[in-house]
């Protein structure tokens, strides 16, 4: 059988990937078939690492968040990544894959980031799931991603999203619109392309950090890019 491209993958899960089609909160059913797919790779021998954000969860709030102090609204969207990485260990722990939550912030129903700990882990076949983001206000759960992925020596950050790749303009307005097979990231930074944002791209770019970009509601689709197939948008230096 032929090997994995990647031998350690960051796995980049927006909040909003949760909710399936709900309009905010955790869909059972579409958290069920992310962690499928998380389990094929595992299955492969690669070694996962996700970050998760809170999109899902603070949405419920966000009319409520209006006019808040930007930092404790940061801070509200972290708790809620951490009630999100519970929740994928939980559905992990069903179907048999042996997962961990760290955080960086302190709560005391997860462990706490450790850098080493989270790698030991990794090279035990254990599914790291990282709350909190960085632990910081103003700063996304992109930028969390990129950090993560460098200082768990990651071969490539994976963004799961809804559309599989990046565009040369918005399919669903553009019918002529044709997915980017790659692109450097000085272009998917000039073009605005919206791959990360920009303090993630930088930072990937800087540290020579690849990313792929792919839906992860086409089944089997981070198989795929895991095994190096022609699966989404490679955002390379």
């Amino acid at each position: 059988m032929t090997k994995p491209a990647f031998k350690r993958i960051l796995l980049k899960l927006s909040g909003e990937a949760l909710m399936g089609d709900d309009a905010y909160g955790i869909n059972r059913a579409t958290i069920s078939d992310i962690v499928q797919q998380v389990k094929e790779v595992v299955d492969l021998g690669v070694e996962v690492a996700v970050v998760i954000g809170g999109g899902n969860i603070f949405r419920g709030v966000a009319p409520a968040a209006a006019g808040m102090d930007r930092a404790t609204a940061d801070y509200m969207g972290m708790l809620a990544t951490v009630m999100n990485a519970m929740a994928l260990q939980d559905a992990m722990k069903h179907i048999g894959l042996n997962a961990r939550v760290q955080s960086a912030l302190n709560v005391e129903v997860v462990e706490p980031y450790i850098r080493a700990k989270a790698i030991r882990y990794l090279e035990e076949g254990v599914v790291v799931i990282f709350g909190a983001g960085t632990g910081n206000p103003f700063f996304t759960t992109d930028t969390a991603a990129a950090l993560r992925g460098m200082e768990m020596n990651a071969d490539i950050v994976l963004k799961a999203t809804k559309v599989d790749g990046i565009y040369t303009a918005d399919p669903k307005k553009d019918p002529k619109a044709t997915r980017y097979e790659t692109v450097t990231f000085d272009e998917a930074i000039a073009r605005d392309l919206k791959v990360m944002d920009a303090t993630a791209l930088t930072l990937c770019r800087d540290q020579k950090m690849p990313i792929s970009v792919f839906s992860i509601f086409k089944q089997g689709a981070l198989k795929r890019v895991v095994m190096g197939e022609n699966e989404g948008t490679r955002v390379v230096i």
